[in-house]
């Protein structure tokens, strides 16, 4: 709250209880213009919440400004919505109590959006679960739902609620939403035959039309349309600009998904959507005996075969209540579905708040039974309001030891006696008249109500009014004089709405649909039960009375929804209708009750900590208890006996004015403060200047000092230099840690830390070592010691080796099915450990031809594709000779005592150090020679070979004029 007193001359003050002239209507409207204007659309009344529709988008909704106002105290930002849900959440949390928000006010005033706004705070802000995402969806998605089917266009509202909301958000002990129950009150079920010009049937019904798929609506023998069906086209205005049917079936749609509603469920509750469509259609003449007949049968089979000798106008009128009824029922099976959906199956305590959205108070030109129901209803939540406002303020008086004198009041018991009193009430003679034998009608319900009740102080009809208001009350109507003003009501209807009775051959029907919703809302028992149903307001009475009783278990907060115009113009405020509307939510009545002791009150705490600036003996900081301190100030102040009185803990303060003074007396000490603040703080500033200059010199001094030491054994003139450079070497040190076995980098250290330098270098490449040792696996350690035998082979003795180490060696450089299967039948008893293509010399030409050498673990073999050529026994392996220059050219030396072997094998292989490494490792033993210049060879028995290596331009492998095979290696 003063937060924002001292802006009150720009945007007023942010809670009306701070108006001086708090009586004072137009006072009330002034300071809600002037916030108005600046876009400020919520102010307090105490802890209610007045909230005026912007109809424009102000950016004040974001998931920042959630943030900004969670935990934070009521009154210490500016009035907002979230302040509300927030503050009841947190009194929820903290003294593990139940709590409701009840949301009024007329069509288009923004009720709905309250209550999405509320939902939307709870999920974004409270804990939660991955477990519980689904429940907090849930509870967020039952809204489209719920407005698809039960709200409409009117004349006031694009999207107004057309039945009353009460929904319980559950919590668990940690604050997390874990499932939530919904009630409804008094759907309106009669939109669903008859609207009036420009408005329409419930949203569902153009929204299935418009966005419903083409194979679904042809299913239910719908077309898009909307004009072609009679319930949906009476207002004339089926097709709205500022709603997109399309957009929200799709929104519908998605919300079913996560509710957890069946296909055939959908496929159901569709059918019956689609049902009321075909049924309005239904056209009935009169035959020759005075009944109806359906002269076009197209939309009855689409619905059942009905036979029945009735009128064409009570056909008309049985045709329309099966259609109220089918819907009116869906409608509570459907809240029921989605309880069903919500409810939280956890036995453990939960604690709750509800939200209460419910139609405000109703005056049109024409107001009939559900007017009539609907500011019934205000009338009782009007004097919960009122009661449990005074009931809070005494008790906050009576707490605090605070004497106060209750103040007078309109108590509009008086008017809610007059409706719902038993057996003499204004429903119970509606009653009477529904059920009494004979030709009962609207006239004689205003008789007998004329007779009743006539002489009651807050009725009046044409008939009982004397000249002057004769004038304004039809021979048809009765007057009411409400809290919030006379409401005239045409009886006109009033029996039939609340008969709303169904011929029992037609609820015959419905209890045997093949429709399972259906056959769950008309029950069999329900016909064999021989008890007259209660009847529409009887209905609303006892529900409204459940309601009630709900609501008194709980600690309440309020927010009082505000229409500015009646053309939904953003920024236009028309004084009139506003006056109208603060009327009749008694908003004025609300404020003299808050305002009937004291305008403020404040915990002395936090009153002590804003002003104690104000008075010497409490600034800078008071230590003695704060009732003391807050009485020393206000009368250092200069309060007067009358405009305060001190509680236990509070202090209270009558006037806003008082109040002012003292905020405008703070703004004004603040600058002086500022200056002496600033003056003082520029020599603390300096003050801290000079000692960090002596403390920098000082420092510098002994690191010099210790430099020139460094060297001569520790002591008092070299220690703290010596800890610095240590600690700033390990420091830094930190940050150059080789990352792996090859990484040779370390940081060079200073001399006096060489000797720990080299023992933490050896600690370092231990540890790195340890851990490459034990993320080497099985197999890559079997090419690693591959690698080893390859390098005692090679290193530095073959050209192209260094090349090829960092290229693994292969396990097979061929599998067993590359061999031709009847050489694999040859070499079937032993199996194939390695393979690489070749290229093999034969003794006559010495010219190439493709084969591959064959490593086995008791033979090598040369073979192609059809057969071996040469078989090699390692027990006859004599030796391995390669080159020392880069050419692939190997030799395998075979024993010349065995007569089956035709000489040595000359091969030449791109895979030699692989080849030749997998060779020796199967023969075991170090066979190989790694020559220069040339080599003998073996052609056959008695008979030698001569290969002779130099590098050339070209690679080549040619026979010589003297027979010798000359190798040339680029």
């Amino acid at each position: 709250m003063e937060g924002t007193l001292t802006a009150r001359d720009k945007v007023g003050v942010q809670d009306f209880v701070l108006l001086d002239a708090h009586t004072s209507e137009a006072a009330f409207v002034d300071n809600l213009r002037k916030r108005f204007k600046e876009n400020l659309i919520y102010t307090y009344i105490g802890t209610l919440l007045v909230s005026v529709n912007p109809y424009q988008e102000l950016g004040i909704y974001t998931v920042s400004q959630m943030e900004l106002y969670q935990g934070v105290n009521f009154f210490e930002l500016p009035p907002h919505v979230y302040a509300l849900a927030d503050n009841a959440y947190r009194m929820m949390c903290s003294e593990l109590n139940n709590h409701f928000i009840l949301i009024s006010g007329e069509s288009g005033a923004g009720k709905t959006e309250a209550s999405k706004k509320i939902l939307q705070y709870y999920a974004v802000t409270c804990p939660m679960t991955e477990s519980l995402q689904v429940a907090r969806d849930r509870l967020l998605l039952s809204n489209p739902v719920l407005e698809a089917f039960g709200n409409a266009k009117t004349l006031r509202n694009d999207n107004s609620s057309r039945f009353g909301k009460y929904m319980d958000i559950q919590f668990d002990l940690q604050g997390i939403p874990v499932g939530g129950h919904i009630i409804s009150y008094l759907i309106e079920k009669s939109r669903v035959v008859y609207q009036n010009q420009g408005e329409r049937n419930f949203h569902i019904f153009y929204q299935l039309l418009a966005g419903g798929e083409a194979d679904h609506l042809a299913s239910l023998g719908l077309e898009r349309d909307p004009q072609l069906y009679k319930y949906l086209s009476q207002g004339h205005c089926a097709k709205e600009s500022s709603l997109n049917d399309k957009n929200e079936w799709k929104t519908v749609s998605n919300a079913f998904s996560v509710i957890d509603f069946t296909e055939a469920d959908l496929e159901n509750l569709f059918g019956i959507i689609a049902s009321v469509l075909h049924l309005g259609n239904i056209c009935f003449q009169e035959d020759d005996q005075g009944c109806a007949t359906v002269p076009d049968t197209h939309e009855i089979k689409w619905i059942a075969k009905v036979i029945c000798p009735l009128t064409p106008d009570l056909s008309a009128y049985a045709r329309d209540a099966m259609a109220k009824a089918v819907y009116g029922r869906t409608f509570t099976w459907l809240v029921n579905k989605i309880n069903c959906s919500l409810v939280n199956k956890d036995d453990t305590k939960k604690t709750v708040i509800g939200l209460l959205d419910i139609y405000g108070f109703e005056v049109f030109d024409k107001n009939g039974f559900e007017q009539f129901c609907i500011n019934y209803c205000n009338e009782k939540l009007q004097q919960l309001l009122i009661e449990r406002t005074l009931k809070a303020e005494q008790a906050e008086y009576e707490m605090e030891g605070i004497e106060w004198e209750p103040i007078q009041y309109f108590n509009n018991k008086i008017i809610c006696d007059l409706v719902e009193e038993r057996h003499k009430g204004i429903i119970s003679i509606l009653d009477e008249e529904c059920i009494r034998p004979g030709p009962a009608t609207d006239v004689s319900f205003l008789e007998k109500l004329e007779d009743r009740v006539g002489r009651h102080a807050h009725f009046q009809t044409r008939k009982l009014a004397g000249p002057k208001g004769q004038k304004r009350i039809g021979w048809s109507e009765f007057q009411l004089l409400h809290y919030a003003g006379e409401v005239t009501y045409c009886t006109k209807g009033f029996l039939e709405k609340n008969n709303d009775l169904l011929y029992r051959h037609l609820k015959e029907v419905l209890c045997r649909s093949d429709n399972s919703i259906l056959r769950e809302c008309f029950l069999v028992a329900e016909l064999e039960s021989r008890r007259r149903p209660p009847t529409v307001g009887t209905q609303f009475k006892n529900s409204l009375s459940s309601l009630l009783e709900i609501l008194i278990s709980k600690e309440p907060s309020y927010i009082r929804c505000i229409k500015p115009n009646a053309t939904k113009e953003p920024s236009k405020f028309d004084d009139f209708l506003i006056r109208h509307q603060i009327k009749y939510l008694g908003l004025m009545e609300h404020l003299r009750v808050r305002r009937a002791g004291f305008a403020y009150r404040r915990k002395y705490e936090h009153f002590l900590q804003r002003y104690k600036s104000l008075c010497p003996d409490t600034w800078p900081h008071w230590h003695g208890p704060p009732g003391e301190g807050v009485e020393r100030l206000v009368t250092y102040i200069g309060y007067g006996p009358e405009e305060y009185k001190l509680g236990k803990t509070k202090i209270f303060i009558r006037f806003p004015r008082t109040l002012f003074a003292t905020e405008d007396a703070f703004e004004f000490s603040k600058h002086q403060l500022a200056t002496k603040l600033e003056a003082h703080w520029r020599g603390v500033l300096a003050r801290k200047e000079v000692q960090r200059r002596r403390w920098a010199v000082q420092i510098i001094r002994r690191f010099v000092k210790g430099f020139i030491h460094r060297d001569e054994p520790l002591g008092p003139d070299n220690e703290e230099y010596i800890v610095f450079v240590r600690k700033n070497y390990i420091l830094n040190l930190r940050y150059h840690v080789p990352k792996n076995v090859l990484d040779k980098s370390w940081l060079r250290p200073p001399g006096i830390l060489e000797n720990a330098s080299d023992l933490l270098r050896g600690m370092c490449l231990r540890n790195l070592v340890r851990k490459y040792c034990r993320g080497v696996t099985a197999e890559r350690r079997a090419l690693m010691q591959e690698k080893v035998v390859a390098s005692e082979i090679f290193r530095g003795k073959k050209e192209g080796y260094a090349d090829s180490l960092n290229q693994p060696f292969a396990n097979s450089r061929i599998d067993e099915g590359d061999i031709h299967p009847k050489v694999l039948q040859l070499i079937s008893s032993e199996k194939v450990e390695y393979g690489v293509p070749v290229i093999k010399y034969d003794r006559k030409g010495f010219k190439a031809r493709q084969r591959q050498l064959v490593l086995t673990r008791e033979a090598a073999y040369v073979v192609d594709v059809a057969k071996v050529k040469q078989k090699i026994e390692f027990s006859e392996l004599k030796g391995v000779s390669t080159s020392s220059l880069s050419d692939g050219l190997l030799v395998i030396h075979v024993s010349p005592e065995d007569h089956k072997q035709k000489g040595d094998a000359v091969l030449q292989c791109e895979h030699v150090f692989e080849a030749v490494t997998k060779l020796v490792m199967l023969v075991k033993k170090d066979v190989v020679s790694v020559v220069q210049g040339s080599l003998q060879f073996s052609i056959g028995p008695g008979r030698e070979g001569t290969i002779v290596f130099h590098t050339g331009p070209e690679e080549q492998i040619y026979k010589d004029k003297n027979g010798q095979l000359r190798v040339v290696s680029g």
